[in-house]
């Protein structure tokens, strides 16, 4: 694994002065993580076929949590710790619903795990670090911008997001900190808000850690959570001018076999009207675990028609992971 070119700028790492708890201590729970996954990987157009960006130790036993894109249908997982070795891993879990990964590294660690916080009780305003793999050169100083719901275009949707600022380079799987040293959420995406003047900031989304507590040690033990598995249609969509737009097809999946196109406007659900991400995916998610028939109304050049889609796991539409 190469080393890490990218560096934050000085005055935006954090300093252990500011802190209430043994900063160098809790960075070094953070690791870096490389994955490579094969070309012919349902993802791999999407994602590509090596993807990089961090972990954190969360057990004694060295269990590294993650961004589960990072390691979606990964065949190698090379983990670069805080004391300069470098690991293999094999990824233990991805889950759909959360977004989380889980990686169990073949070597035993002997270094710090982060114990989960409460992400309910943050505010805005809130002083956190978010840390990437490398200590302090590679995490920020930062603070919580905002709380609130998120939709992403890959059918996914949390109640709660947490969004801070400014921005870390490297965000994907980094480690939200809060005023105890303790893990609160994990990096996830970076995105832009606008400011008073129109000036356009970017800021960091971060999966708040709560929505793995009550999963977390299924997915430990059996490689996936224990509750009905959400319908998955193989959409990628956009809101525009209140009205969902197909922008991408999965590869093989039901949306794609369903000769749903992009471009096609999604009007109803079951009959009921849609205007935005949050409620088209509360409707489908409603209508029963995967497998279920999803009933579309459908809007394309002119046209409108209906389209009952069968839904199905995504899981089942992904390489599994190989032990080594």
């Amino acid at each position: 694994m190469t080393e890490s070119k990218w560096i934050v700028k000085r005055e935006l790492q954090p300093n252990p002065e500011d802190y209430g708890y043994d900063l160098d201590r809790v960075l070094s729970a953070v690791v870096s993580l490389r994955s490579i996954i094969p070309s012919d990987a349902s993802t791999a157009e999407a994602l590509g076929t090596e993807r990089a960006g961090n972990g954190v130790i969360v057990r004694e036993n060295g269990l590294v949590l993650t961004i589960g894109y990072l390691v979606t249908e990964a065949e190698t997982v090379w983990l670069k710790l805080s004391d300069g070795r470098s690991v293999s891993g094999h990824v233990l879990a991805f889950d759909q619903e959360t977004g989380f990964g889980v990686v169990q590294p073949l070597t035993r660690l002997n270094l710090p795990a982060l114990s989960f916080g409460d992400s309910s009780a943050t505010h805005v305003g809130d002083k956190v670090v978010i840390a990437g793999g490398g200590g302090r050169s590679h995490s920020v100083a930062g603070h919580i911008v905002a709380t609130q719901q998120f939709a992403g275009y890959w059918e996914y949707f949390l109640d709660k997001a947490i969004f801070t600022a400014p921005f870390h380079p490297n965000w994907g799987g980094t480690a939200l900190i809060g005023s105890r040293g303790e893990l609160l959420g994990i990096g996830s995406l970076q995105l832009e808000r606008t400011r008073d003047g129109g000036r356009v900031e970017p800021i960091n989304m971060m999966v708040p850690i709560d929505i793995l507590k009550p999963v977390f040690d299924d997915l430990v033990k059996f490689g996936r959570a224990n509750r009905p598995v959400r319908p998955w249609l193989g959409l990628y969509s956009t809101e525009l001018d209140n009205r969902i737009v197909i922008a991408g097809l999965a590869k093989r999946g039901p949306a794609r076999r369903a000769e749903l196109k992009i471009g096609d406007v999604v009007l109803a659900v079951a009959g009921k009207e849609i205007r935005d991400l949050a409620n088209f995916y509360r409707q489908i998610w409603s209508l029963g675990p995967a497998g279920v028939n999803v009933p579309l109304t459908i809007h394309r050049e002119g046209d409108t028609f209906d389209v009952t889609i069968k839904s199905g796991e995504r899981t089942q539409y992904l390489k599994q992971p190989s032990m080594h």
